[in-house]
């Protein structure tokens, strides 16, 4: 049975175009639902262009009422009948009580070589610390921010030039295929982890 998967963004999307454009064929899932929690992220038009069904929670009337932002985006899920969810680039710490209902199904990509530079600024603290290699990690989300079972990681070498600005340019490029090959994968039951790079 095809699984039904619905992506999360809040910017460009290029994570989620990358996705969408890989479900086709013999792919055992189907885009079916691109959510924003900002209703002017340039990702949505882009889903609009590929024809997958597009909603927005703008998260700011909702304040510090996390819950009832994290129940509208519940509701969005289940109405759409989501078996799968892909973080792509979507800004928001969703609580343990989201997680819960989803967990074992949502998957986020980090750009960092996990355990390695939770949190922001990946880039830059992996050029801080001398580090020779760089890289992006598909995982499981769990409650714990960019934690959880990995799924995937694809490597690249870090060139003595590299600016966090260039590290992440080429990054992006191995990120489009990664999460693509790591969803393939999950949506098959099958969570062998994919290995890109060196």
């Amino acid at each position: 049975m095809t699984k039904r998967v619905a992506i999360l963004i809040s910017g460009s999307g290029s994570n989620m175009v990358a996705l969408a454009q890989s479900m086709t064929g013999d792919h055992p899932a189907r885009p079916v639902l691109v959510i924003s929690n900002d209703p002017q992220a340039g990702g949505l038009a882009k889903a609009r262009a590929l024809h997958i069904p597009t909603f927005a929670i703008d998260h700011k009337p909702f304040g510090k009422d996390r819950a009832a932002f994290e129940g509208a985006l519940h509701q969005a899920l289940v109405t759409a009948k989501v078996d799968i969810i892909c973080l792509a680039g979507f800004m928001r710490i969703l609580t343990a009580d989201f997680v819960s209902k989803w967990e074992g199904c949502m998957l986020n990509i980090h750009p960092s070589l996990l355990p390695k530079y939770k949190g922001l600024e990946t880039h830059a603290r992996a050029l801080a610390a001398g580090d020779k290699i760089h890289g992006c990690t598909v995982h499981e989300a769990t409650a714990a921010l960019d934690d959880g079972p990995i799924l995937g990681q694809a490597r690249i070498d870090i060139r003595p030039d590299d600016t966090a600005e260039t590290l992440a340019a080429r990054l992006l490029p191995l990120e489009h295929q990664l999460y693509p090959a790591v969803l393939r994968r999950f949506a098959a039951e099958d969570k062998t982890p994919v290995l890109l790079g060196h």
